[in-house]
């Protein structure tokens, strides 16, 4: 086993506009992200076939979950199954979210050649 450590707040400048998804663990069906919003953000509905946990970092955010209003400061989390409709309406300048995306196991018969 190889172990890098890496710190979640090395290279967290916030892009110019937007948000900036980076990939910290990519093992089997779990993906974890480092995801660096700007305040000048063009909201996008996600509706995933994954469910997901993010925490807020740090910053503030406010998202439609599921036609709900939900504001959030840094250490809140939120699990949102798969399925519902989610979208971050706006951040702070540098908001920073740990995304925990958990996609539904393959049976050993997918994938296979048919």
């Amino acid at each position: 086993m190889i172990m890098r450590i890496d710190n979640l707040f090395t290279n967290a400048t916030p892009p110019a506009h937007g948000e900036r998804f980076d990939t910290i663990l990519n093992h089997r069906n779990l993906l974890i992200e480092r995801i660096v919003s700007t305040s000048r953000i063009t909201p996008h509905e996600y509706v995933q076939p994954q469910d997901e946990w993010v925490l807020l970092v740090q910053g503030e955010a406010w998202m439609t979950v599921a036609g709900e209003s939900v504001s959030l400061k840094a250490g809140d989390h939120l699990f949102l199954p798969a399925g519902v409709p989610h979208t971050v309406e706006r951040t702070s300048d540098g908001a920073m979210w740990l995304a925990v995306h958990l996609h539904p196991a393959q049976s050993p018969d997918q994938g296979a050649p048919g």
